[in-house]
């Protein structure tokens, strides 16, 4: 962030008010009292502010401490230097930093008693409505004090008719939407994968306050934790009148050992709130994700193939030129190629070897990298390449000379993953962090012309234990693990700032805002199949803008699911997201080819819609109408792209007619469909309509495509580009 343009000292009875162009959140902070909420949610008015009454019945306390009210939940637990468990804050002042396009607020709190300082920060957005949260603890005792709980923030919900929405899932079903109310106890969602946090359940939750959410009405709050490691999100709802959220890293066995005169920092948790409902507050997120958090968020992403379904670890020199050859006939701008190319002593033939031994293999590449980035500019396409930079094999030179790098529980055997003999490498060491650096460091020192990196990462901590921090240390392994992880990628970015790095953990298991400040996309999972990434991506799309989201054509059957869809329905799905290819382009026929190379060219044109546009999710599939159906509009409100899919076929079957969402109702826009493979147009094709009958009325889709008999079958969709007259 900038410098601090301006700063003052407050030490004072009015309230802190924290807020961005829509939205206000109120603390009171009066010195030598706990600060304590007073309001979160839209922007008020002075005369509001001045006169905002006292929550009732609820616990307000902005960072309630552990020992002197033991039955409420604690965002802050710590074992003194001398064995006492309890701690209590007080403020001691308030302080404001203006940067460029935010301010920051911070409350200090010390302890009366013992010399611990708490420093709660909220930085507020003035040109996008999100608002961070995170917090500083700073031992000044004389002797080690230990971190039992350390949430980054806590904020309290009014009791009312409360529902949440949060996502869940495992490898080829990530991003699945659960959506439930709040009732009494507690709702925890939680990670403790070591390496990736988002296969189980995501570190970003929604809180609508009206009821069932809505997707473009009503009150919502969105929180999102932006930590690529372990954590917690619990909301504890016991007798008094409000839920209380509470998030930040997770604490099972990661207490953590503060020396005197350190400062412990938490991750960021990205707060917002939106009266549009539920896409209103993906809105939020996304505009503040490509502005502020997000690697390249100003860029377009270009369409690439990658390799691996295509040919797994098949890898080979004329191969990979056959391959670039297609992806560039059909209006490609990039090839990757992925998994099964380095190895020297182990060549990479199957999963179970070779990685950490990041050479060529040259028996598969006699010409090398070299002659790759040869055929990529021979081809008129970019060149990326796979690694898995944070592993090894046990089958590896790497692992024969650094046995005592990798993570492995004293006394015991390691635990071994993927292949029978994958392992973790420690990240806490130092010297692992110099040599994963060095992995991306050789490949884009002597391969500049390198475009892409596609880093993966397919492995839990499986057994806790780390061979290079000091035995009483041993809790601070998740930690420092991705402490090491932040380092690595910062370094790689100030050397290396324009590639392009995807963030690939078994699929989806890095989609988290934790990560995204190095990398520029994610997998959104190994499961390619069209149908099941509309859920997929739908529940994605809840925190994450398209342009993030690596959405790929496959090959039937399915590799995951062996499911046979249309060809245009797989097309139409991917060009959701950010658009690739996953196939083998040999074996489509040229019919097919011409369907890709138009659907890209198409694309092209709607990408900066796609990518940089408003959200605005219509019709959802979890609702089980028989179809999914969603939009985005550029900023300007003159173009907007429509995607309606069927998720299922019956014959006399009723589907509801789509209301759009998000367009100027005084526009008039001109329709266009995307991808068309029926024999006859749209009735609606090359019509015009205002955004206000769109929006109030919407188009009617027909249930199938009018094809050649036989080319029918059961996978309708439809994808529409208005363009404002």
């Amino acid at each position: 962030m900038t410098a601090c343009l301006a700063c003052t000292l407050l030490l004072q009875a009015a309230p802190v008010k924290v807020e961005t162009k829509n939205i206000s959140l109120v603390i009171n902070a009066d010195e030598g009292k706990a600060p304590e909420y007073m309001y979160f949610g839209a922007r008020l008015l002075n005369s509001d502010a001045d006169h905002l009454q006292r929550p009732r019945d609820g616990r307000m306390n902005a960072y309630p401490a552990y020992g002197l009210n033991c039955p409420a939940e604690a965002a802050l637990a710590m074992r003194h230097a001398d064995g006492n468990l309890s701690t209590a804050l007080v403020t001691t002042g308030v302080t404001t930093e203006a940067e460029n396009n935010a301010t920051v607020t911070t409350i200090t709190m010390r302890d009366p008693v013992y010399p611990i300082e708490v420093r709660l920060h909220y930085r507020a957005y003035r040109d996008v409505d999100m608002i961070e949260a995170w917090t500083d603890i700073t031992n000044n005792e004389k002797a080690t004090v230990t971190l039992t709980t350390f949430a980054s923030a806590m904020l309290p919900v009014r009791r009312g008719d409360v529902w949440v929405s949060h996502l869940h899932g495992s490898w080829g079903n990530e991003a699945q939407l659960t959506e439930e109310p709040l009732s009494s106890g507690q709702l925890i969602l939680k990670n403790k994968d070591g390496v990736r946090n988002a296969h189980t359940d995501h570190a970003e939750i929604m809180l609508s306050l009206d009821g069932k959410a809505n997707e473009n009405h009503g009150a919502v709050i969105g929180a999102a934790l932006c930590y690529s490691g372990n954590y917690r999100i619990k909301v504890e709802t016991d007798d008094t009148e409000y839920h209380y959220l509470f998030a930040g890293i997770n604490e099972d066995n990661s207490e953590y050992h503060l020396r005197r005169g350190e400062t412990f920092t938490t991750p960021k948790l990205a707060l917002t709130y939106s009266e549009e409902g539920l896409s209103g507050v993906s809105r939020n997120f996304h505009r503040w994700g490509r502005k502020y958090r997000l690697m390249h968020g100003d860029k377009e992403r270009k369409i690439l193939l990658n390799s691996w379904e295509g040919v797994y670890f098949d890898i080979n020199q004329k191969g990979m030129d056959q391959m670039m050859a297609d992806i560039a006939g059909m209006g490609g701008e990039l090839f990757v190629m992925d998994d099964g190319w380095f190895g020297e002593k182990y060549p990479r033939k199957t999963d179970n070897s070779s990685l950490g031994d990041w050479v060529v293999d040259r028996n598969k590449l006699p010409d090398g990298i070299e002659g790759l980035l040869r055929d990529a500019k021979k081809n008129g396409v970019k060149f990326g390449i796979w690694i898995e930079p944070e592993m090894s094999n046990t089958v590896s030179e790497l692992y024969e000379k650094h046995p005592d790098w990798i993570i492995k529980a004293p006394k015991r055997d390691a635990v071994l993953g993927r292949g029978g003999t994958q392992v973790v490498l420690d990240l806490s060491n130092p010297k692992v962090q110099d040599f994963v650096f060095s992995i991306v460091d050789n490949l884009l020192t002597k391969y500049p012309e390198i475009d892409y990196i596609k880093w993966d990462a397919n492995m839990s901590v499986m057994n806790h234990g780390s061979q290079y921090l000091k035995a009483e240390d041993q809790s601070h392994l998740y930690i420092e693990y991705h402490r090491g992880f932040e380092k690595v990628c910062q370094r790689i970015r100030d050397k290396y700032p324009d590639v392009t790095i995807q963030a690939c953990a078994s699929g989806g298991g890095r989609a988290n805002w934790g990560v995204l400040p190095w990398f520029d996309e994610f997998w959104v999972s190994d499961n390619t199949d069209a149908l099941q990434r509309i859920y997929m991506q739908w529940g994605t799309s809840y925190f994450f803008p398209s342009m993030a989201m690596a959405c790929h054509i496959s090959a039937i059957p399915n590799h995951t699911v062996f499911r046979t869809t249309a060809l245009k329905y797989r097309i139409d799905v991917a060009m959701s997201g950010r658009l690739g290819m996953e196939i083998q382009p040999k074996n489509m026929t040229d019919e097919e080819k011409e369907l890709c190379r138009k659907a890209i060219t198409e694309y092209k044109q709607i990408r900066p819609v796609v990518q940089f546009g408003d959200i605005y999710r219509l019709v959802s599939p979890y609702d089980r109408k028989g179809l999914a159906s969603m939009m985005y509009v550029s900023e300007q409100k003159d173009r907007a792209v429509f995607y309606w899919w069927k998720t299922e076929s019956f014959q006399n079957e009723h589907l509801p007619r789509v209301r759009m969402a998000g367009l100027d109702p005084n526009g008039i826009y001109k329709v266009h469909e995307l991808n068309r493979i029926d024999l006859r147009p749209l009735d609606c094709e090359g019509n015009s309509y205002s955004g206000a009958y769109l929006m109030g009325h919407g188009l009617e889709m027909p249930y199938r495509n009018d094809v050649e008999w036989n080319k029918k079958n059961d996978w309708s969709s439809r994808v529409l580009l208005l363009e404002r007259q």
